[in-house]
């Protein structure tokens, strides 16, 4: 008798960019359609929807879905259980077909990769549509790309999912369109763009509060030097790199310092309304999360939930914490897209992946919003290139072909090895040892702009960005961190004042110093771009995106005091 089509009045209400999109969708009636969505905007639901209209109107027979890994096809298979479509996510290569019980089948794109031949059969058997979820991955390898393209090109209709349509090499994705831009580049063009700034305004996705912790980093290098460097201070990159995995060292102070921030900020968001509230840290490797673990069981005294790829049931550890009340998850690269654990809150960024793509994918993992007022806190680093993605949050990427690449802090092909294996502990380990490591709050970043100066840990100034409430829209996180910048700046001002020598007065009246005078024009610089917002409408992050692209230079943050003033001038000018 065959699997029953699903009712479409008995369909979720969509969200007003789905409505559009949806509308957009069935009017063109094209082969090919992608849609870019921030995670956490509803991309499942708006894809399950067109394939219910086209299995109810004929146009398809059967649905594909492929996924990056196997605790996604279990997550799509209930999804689309729910609104009626039964999808088949225990589906193996070996198998002719499946069974009649199911609308279609839910793979992986490894799956694809190894046997295109079987997936192009059940393609041509009947009129299939396929979704391809974060279609980026299809072009992870040469193989998975060929394998998704022979595969796939019978499909009737083909529907591509992403909330990162950007990669950090060449490899061009299956059934996307490039087109050249005024530069002679070519650019993945989305027939569906809803950005993380457009789901912020609507309330869909949660204001994520970046807080940057640096410190002093001891380490010995391999010819038995042994160097120091401030986290977060100009550096070349190799030092970036070996200070940077100081302090991710487990038996150093700088991660047990941010751990103990990190849970004090997810204790407030606990009892400030958000009762259930989970923690998630990502770490680089299997060893490093390990230990990560136990330095928050020995800080909270409870135990963390641990969950590595290879291991089994690692999908039914992460439905668990999901539906627990557990504080803290750590995970390596399992959780870093598409799992969906609403009640995180919290993360720290403990890892030394620093491509785009991952790092926005990462972050995906908090924004997800269940009711109004809900923010989210990410622990991370200061180093530089960090500061940077998290200031351009809101920036919209797309995929561009043949573009020179911008090595900042590791090299990206030694980081998407690490990334690959992570029983590795990596190469860059074996050229020197972690001696030491303590943890500053350097700033706090929202919305694109830099919050806060350096203070030592444990002083009333980080107190006060880890007790900010857990529940407060975005507007509301600005005016709070605009005031409270505000305050320490008239704090700073009184006890310059105090200490001046009574003969010098006009001493007091500004910076001594090229740190203080770089100070006072970061927020100089973030009171214009914030006036600019509020006349505009542009988010604070595509602001200063457009200044440094005017102006050149890194993020605010590690900006000379030339590069600052340039900035300055230029906004006015806007």
């Amino acid at each position: 008798m065959g699997a029953q089509l699903p009712a479409i009045d008995t369909f979720p209400a969509l969200r007003a960019w789905q409505r559009k999109a949806l509308v957009g969708y069935l009017r063109r009636r094209s082969e090919d359609f992608m849609a870019v969505a921030t995670p956490g905007a509803g991309k499942t639901t708006f894809a399950l929807r067109i394939a219910a209209e086209l299995l109810a109107d004929g146009t398809v027979e059967a649905v594909t879905v492929v996924a990056p890994t196997e605790h996604l096809k279990t997550q799509w298979a209930q999804a689309a259980a729910r609104i009626g479509i039964q999808l088949d996510a225990g589906f193996r290569n070996a198998d002719v077909h499946s069974s009649a019980d199911f609308h279609g089948a839910v793979v992986t794109y490894a799956q694809v990769g190894i046997a295109p031949q079987v997936h192009r059969r059940r393609t041509l058997t009947r009129r299939t549509m396929v979704i391809l979820d974060e279609v980026h991955h299809a072009g992870d390898s040469r193989s998975w790309g060929d394998g998704v393209k022979s595969a796939f090109e019978p499909a009737v209709r083909r529907l591509m999912l992403t909330g990162t349509p950007f990669r950090s090499d060449d490899n061009p994705i299956p059934f996307v369109t490039y087109e050249r831009g005024g530069d002679g580049l070519l650019r993945s063009r989305a027939d569906s763009v809803y950005g993380y700034s457009d789901a912020l305004r609507d309330g869909v996705v949660r204001p994520v509060i970046f807080l940057a912790y640096s410190g002093e980093t001891r380490w010995r290098t391999s010819a038995g030097d042994e160097l120091a460097a401030r986290l977060g201070e100009p550096m070349t990159q190799d030092v970036v790199a070996q200070a940077w995995r100081t302090a991710l060292d487990p038996a150093g102070d700088w991660m047990p310092q941010v751990l103990r921030a990190a849970d004090a900020r997810l204790q407030v968001v606990r009892n400030g309304g958000m009762a259930d509230a989970g923690g998630l840290v990502i770490a680089t490797d299997q060893q490093s999360a390990r230990a990560y673990a136990r330095l928050l069981e020995r800080i909270t005294g409870e135990k963390a939930v641990v969950v590595l790829s290879d291991d089994v049931g690692a999908s039914a550890r992460i439905a668990e914490f999901a539906a627990s009340n557990q504080r803290w998850l750590v995970a390596v690269r399992m959780v870093s897209e598409g799992v969906d654990i609403p009640r995180l809150a919290v993360g720290v960024y403990a890892t030394s992946a620093s491509t785009p793509l991952f790092f926005a994918q990462a972050i995906g993992r908090f924004v997800r919003a269940r009711r109004p007022g809900e923010t989210a806190s990410v622990f991370l680093p200061s180093v530089p290139h960090l500061l940077g993605l998290a200031s351009e949050m809101e920036a919209e990427r797309d995929h561009v072909l043949g573009a020179p690449k911008q090595r900042e802090g590791f090299d990206d092909d030694l980081l998407e090895r690490a990334q690959r294996n992570e029983n590795a502990s990596g190469e860059l380990e074996k050229r020197f040892e972690a001696l030491s490591a303590t943890a500053e709050l350097d700033q706090v970043i929202f919305d694109g702009t830099t919050f806060g100066t350096a203070a030592q840990a444990g002083t009333p100034e980080e107190e006060e960005y880890l007790g900010l409430p857990g529940l407060l829209t975005a507007d509301q996180v600005a005016v709070l961190l605009n005031k409270r910048q505000a305050e320490q700046l008239a704090a700073q001002r009184r006890r310059r004042s105090e200490q001046a020598p009574p003969s010098a007065p006009t001493q007091s009246a500004g910076p001594r110093t090229a740190a203080e005078r770089r100070i006072v024009l970061r927020r100089q610089l973030n009171a214009l771009v914030a006036a600019h917002h509020h006349r505009t409408g542009l988010p604070h992050g595509k602001i200063h995106a457009e200044l440094r692209r005017l102006c050149g230079g890194p993020p605010s943050a590690q900006a000379t005091i030339e590069q600052l003033e340039e900035r300055i001038a230029t906004v006015q000018t806007l």
